[in-house]
């Protein structure tokens, strides 16, 4: 098996962060004669080789961050250990987060928190769970800390897979800071082969007024992408009408089909304003956070089959080419769009009770102020367009969170540090699809289907730090969870009634105590050694409960009785400090009972999430993070996993599943992040990353690759230059996946994209 592979001379783009940030000891730099502003992080700072005190960690510093070819906030942790980020595109609304045992489609167990106000997505899972990356610019972001699995007692089961930690801040003098991208795609598959490009823009202002600070953004990305689902169609018997611009393929089961179009060039926009007020009074701090986002896309279905007089068709039965016959699905070449504007408010405080207590706390409200996706019935291009479509709209939709931490530290003599503390989280997800006279000017007309709910939840916990000595310290956590579905319904509409008749669903509640364990040992002061034990509970989300609706193409049934994820899960870690930087290894291994699965039925078109009694994973972790290997200036950041999960137990409904491995987990997963520093105000850079191949399906029959619907195995290389020409200017030039690797992960990656950069700061 090939892993890495070495390419051509390092080119290398960068979108630098702003380093326009407030507060604490941590003070991070760039270039070696050229330095980015002083940047302070607001909240806790982290190096690079921190190993963790109870769960195993990951950190990006700015200078890390300079290495990537980052246009939104996901593209920065791309590069880090047993985690996967899907961005299909640059602007992409779903990308979704997968860490460790946990996929890409297992949303909820991940999360992610900029400035402590949560940004994942708790309503929906799969591809609609992503969390709102956009809501913070990777132009503000300082350190980027991924805590791995659900080791520390402050972190619900939500957990399981990891936790990714955002500091932003904002400046201590007067800042103005602009950047301006440019990017452009190669991309050719089935009937497309085009270039797709776009921009962002992204400025920012901030200033210190006394005790109090202000910061202001604006984010703007503009961007079209390669369609994102291609047509297909089983061949029959040939019937009468020939026609020509069908593809012969394979599906990803391996069976022959007709490939007759594509879901269309997606347009996408995105604006993101940000206003930070920060205030200082005494040993106290205080941060309010402000964000607004707006965000727009569409597409257009795009047919390859022209009859015989060159006409294109947009549906139709019986067509024959290649000696088969096929049928076009009017509704599989729609249009549609996205409309969504989303609000979060959040405050932060924290500060000094007397010589030994801290108080952190964090309350948040995320509120859905839009969110229509609209669909037309038919192609606007088809010779029998009507203006007919559909609507789904989540109105009335959000969340609030709150929490309150105590750290008490050197309790008696013992150097015990205590954390304690309080959670309180409540969601709320509706869902109206209505059939629409016109889907584009967004009017509504009769209920198609509904469902909604909310659940809420509790909790309590402690945990117990406790150096013994030089050598030896351990941890004991316990979290204490209560948890409560309500208002739960879903749409089963009797015809004989005028209005759509709703079935309403009791309330549940439940309750897990998840207990924590850690030990380490350090034989001598550059080794440490650490074993980790953790049970973790995670309980299903609004969506995963009470989701039951039908639009074109698909049929989702609710399952209001599931139980909570529950999993057990072990770490032991071997970490060496070496100089310049660290090398680690992790073994990790989890059983996760009742573990919560949305399978799709390719006959009927049928979804719903349903449990698999147990799965297991079994892991290993190699890493290496070094600064001047082999030679000055060369700074590597590598890291290699191993993964093997698989479903050990499915009694309980389809034993036939039992023994294969659980779907989008590779085996094998690698990435190279390097940096070599030309002088002190050029740098080169290069990155690879590699994975696998894997099954989209719980049956494993999705055996074939390179097409779409598969989960192929990549190598995507990275290359970068970034100039600073004076202390306000600098400059990037770079291309992702230099090879044009075109891979599909179900819907394709992107081919090749050039980038170029510019900043200023003023």
């Amino acid at each position: 098996m090939v892993l890495l592979r070495a390419y051509a001379p390092i080119f290398c783009a960068l979108l630098s962060p702003s380093g326009l940030l407030l507060a604490d000891e941590t003070k991070l730099n760039s270039f070696k004669k050229n330095p980015l502003e002083e940047v302070y992080v607001w909240g806790e700072s982290r190096e690079t080789s921190d190993a963790g005190y109870v769960s195993p960690t990951s950190v990006l510093t700015q200078e890390d961050i300079l290495a990537i070819n980052a246009v939104t906030t996901e593209d920065l942790v791309k590069f880090e250990p047993s985690l996967v980020i899907r961005r299909r595109f640059i602007g992409d609304s779903n990308g979704t987060l997968g860490v460790r045992g946990s996929n890409m489609f297992q949303t909820s167990r991940s999360m992610v928190f900029a400035d402590g106000v949560p940004l994942h997505y708790f309503l929906q899972s799969r591809w609609s769970g992503a969390p709102r990356w956009t809501m913070v610019s990777a132009s503000e972001i300082a350190q980027v800390e991924v805590i791995y699995g659900p080791f520390s007692a402050e972190y619900s089961g939500n957990a399981m897979g990891g936790v990714v930690l955002i500091e932003t801040a904002i400046p201590q003098k007067r800042e103005i800071h602009i950047d301006g991208s440019y990017f452009s795609q190669a991309f050719e598959a089935y009937g497309f082969d085009d270039n797709v490009d776009g921009f962002k823009g992204f400025a920012s202002y901030g200033d210190k007024i006394g005790d109090a600070s202000i910061y202001l953004s604006y984010n703007y990305l503009d961007n079209t992408a390669q369609p994102q689902s291609f047509r297909d169609s089983s061949p029959s018997l040939p019937e009468n009408e020939i026609v020509t611009g069908s593809i012969v393929g394979k599906d990803s089961t391996g069976n022959t089909q007709l490939w007759y179009g594509d879901t269309g060039v997606v347009e996408t926009t995105t604006e993101n304003f940000k206003l930070k007020l920060g205030y200082d009074f005494g040993d106290w701090q205080s941060l309010f956070n402000l964000a607004y986002e707006d965000r727009h896309s569409a597409n257009i279905g795009n047919s390859y089959i022209k009859d015989s007089s060159g006409n294109t068709l947009w549906a139709g039965d019986g067509l024959t080419e290649h000696g088969q016959s096929f049928s076009i699905q009017s509704s599989r070449l729609n249009a549609s769009e996205l409309n969504r504007q989303s609000l979060s408010l959040g405050a932060r405080l924290k500060g000094t009770i007397n010589k030994k207590i801290r108080l952190e706390a964090n309350v948040n409200r995320f509120e859905i102020l839009k969110d229509e996706a609209l669909s037309s019935l038919l192609n606007p291009n088809a010779a029998n367009y009507t203006p007919e479509g559909q609507i789904n709209d989540y109105d009335n939709s959000g969340w609030s969170t709150a929490e309150v931490k105590l750290i008490t530290q050197d309790i008696s003599a013992a150097k015990v540090e205590l954390i304690t503390g309080i959670r309180y989280e409540a969601y709320t997800l509706n869902l109206d699809v209505y059939q629409s006279p016109d889907y584009a000017a967004a009017i509504k007309g009769a209920h198609k289907s509904r469902f909604g709910g909310e659940t809420q939840m509790s909790a309590v916990f402690a945990q117990a730090n406790w150096t013994i000595s030089t050598q030896w310290d351990t941890a004991f956590g316990l979290r204490y969870e209560s948890f409560k579905s309500r208002n739960g319904y879903y749409s089963d509409d009797d015809a004989t009634t005028a209005a759509l008749d709703l079935v309403r669903i009791p309330s549940e509640t439940k309750t897990a105590v998840s207990p924590k364990f850690s030990l380490g040992y350090r034989p001598e002061e550059a080794w440490l050694v650490r074993y980790s034990l953790a049970k973790a509970y995670r309980f299903p989300i609004v969506e995963e409960l009470f989701s039951q609706y039908e639009d074109y193409n698909s049929q989702n049934l609710s399952n209001p009785k599931l139980q909570p994820e529950a999993g057990l899960h072990h770490n032991l870690m071997f970490d060496k400090t070496i100089t310049g930087g660290y090398l680690r290894v992790n073994v990790f291994h989890e059983r996760v009972k009742q573990a919560i699965e949305s399978q799709v039925s390719l006959s009927s078109l049928v979804r719903t999430f349903v449990p698999i009694d147990e799965v297991e994973v079994k892991g290993l972790e190699f890493i290496v993070n070094k600064s001047g290997l082999l030679v000055s200036g060369l700074d590597v950041r590598f890291n290699l996993a191993w993964t093997n999960a698989t479903i050990i137990d499915n009694s309980s409904a389809d034993e036939s599943i039992e023994g294969n491995t659980y779907p989008r987990m590779p085996k094998w997963r690698s990435n190279l992040l390097a940096t070599y520093h030309l002088n002190p105000d050029w740098n080169l850079s290069a990155s690879i990353q590699y994975a696998s191949d894997s099954y989209g399906s719980l049956d494993n029959a999705d055996m074939q690759d390179n097409v779409f619907g598969a989960q192929d195995d990549y190598t995507r290389i990275g290359l970068k230059s970034a100039y600073q020409i004076n202390d306000q200017w600098r400059v990037s030039v770079g291309l992702d996946n230099l090879t044009n690797d075109i891979a599909y992960v179900a819907h394709p990656w992107p081919g090749r994209t050039a980038y170029f950069n510019f900043s200023l700061n003023l």
